[in-house]
C-alpha cells in the first residue's frame, strides 16, 4: 500500500465507524420515542394494549416470578402463592399461584391453580380478547369461562413414553366455552362449526389467544380438540 492510500483507508474506516454509530444513536433516538408497550425492555403491564412483542414479553414471565407477581398486583388480579410441587415422572412446579379473583369467574374445577405467566396471559386474553369479542359478536359480556383444568399429571395426549404435557407443569389450561351474561351458553364443541355468530366469536377468541399464548390448539388441529381450546406457556410456537 502506498503512503497515500494509507490515510485514505484511515478516513474511510473513521467515516464508516462514526456513520454506523449516527445510525445507531438515531436508532436509539426512535426506541425510546415508541410507547412503552412496544419496548421490549421495560416490564410488562397487563393493560398494556396486545403487540407482537407481548408474547416474548410474557414467556419471559416465566423466568422472573417476582416481575410476574407484581404485575398481576398491579392489574387488580386476586390470587395467593401455591407451595411448590414435585411429583412423580417430572410433573410438578416451583412457583405457581391460585387465582381468586379473575377478571371474569371461572368454572368448576376450582380453584384455578396455575403458573404466574399463565395466569398473566390468561388476565390479559379475558379482558382485551374474550369479553370485547363477546360484546361484539353477542351484544353482551361473559358471565363464567368454562374450562377442564390446569394441571394434570401426564404425557402430551396421555401417550405413554411422550413428552410431558405443560399441563403436567401447571402450564397449561383447556378452555370449553363460556356463559354469557344473558344465559346463552357458547361452547367450542357445538359452536366451532356452529351457527354464524359464535363460530366468528370462537375463530376471534383463538386467534386473539394466539397474540398472547406459545402455543394455542383448537379443533382444526386433531380431533381430540375437537371440545376445546389448548392454551400454554411452553417452549413450542404453534397455532391452530
Amino acid at each position: 500500500m502506498t503512503t497515500q492510500g494509507k490515510p485514505r483507508r484511515i478516513f474511510t474506516v473513521l467515516g464508516c465507524l462514526l456513520g454506523m454509530t449516527a445510525l445507531a444513536w438515531g436508532g436509539w433516538r426512535v426506541a425510546e420515542s415508541l410507547p412503552d408497550h412496544l419496548k421490549p425492555w421495560t416490564p410488562l403491564t397487563l393493560d398494556h394494549p396486545i403487540n407482537p412483542i407481548t408474547t416474548w414479553k410474557l414467556h419471559a414471565l416465566r423466568d422472573e416470578p417476582d416481575v410476574c407477581l407484581t404485575a398481576l398486583e398491579a392489574a387488580d388480579v386476586g390470587y395467593s402463592v401455591v407451595s411448590a410441587r414435585d411429583d412423580e415422572g417430572g410433573c410438578g412446579w416451583e412457583t405457581a399461584v391460585r387465582i381468586t379473583a379473575a377478571a371474569v369467574p371461572y368454572s368448576a374445577p376450582q380453584p384455578l391453580t396455575s403458573r404466574c405467566a399463565m395466569v398473566a396471559g390468561l388476565h390479559m386474553w379475558e379482558t382485551q380478547v374474550l369479553v370485547p369479542a363477546a360484546e361484539e359478536h353477542f351484544g353482551v359480556g361473559v358471565s363464567e369461562i368454562i374450562h377442564y383444568g390446569t394441571y394434570v399429571c401426564r404425557p402430551v395426549s396421555g401417550r405413554e413414553g411422550a413428552r410431558l404435557s405443560e399441563h403436567a407443569l401447571a402450564n397449561a389450561i383447556d378452555i370449553g366455552g363460556v356463559h354469557l351474561e344473558d344465559g346463552r351458553t357458547v361452547t367450542v364443541l357445538d359452536g366451532w362449526d356452529g351457527p354464524a355468530d359464535e363460530q366468528a366469536f370462537l375463530r376471534e377468541v383463538r386467534d386473539g389467544a394466539c397474540r398472547l399464548f406459545r402455543a394455542v390448539l383448537g379443533p382444526d388441529y386433531n380431533p381430540a380438540h375437537a371440545d376445546h381450546f389448548h392454551f400454554d406457556m411452553g417452549r413450542w410456537r404453534t397455532c391452530s
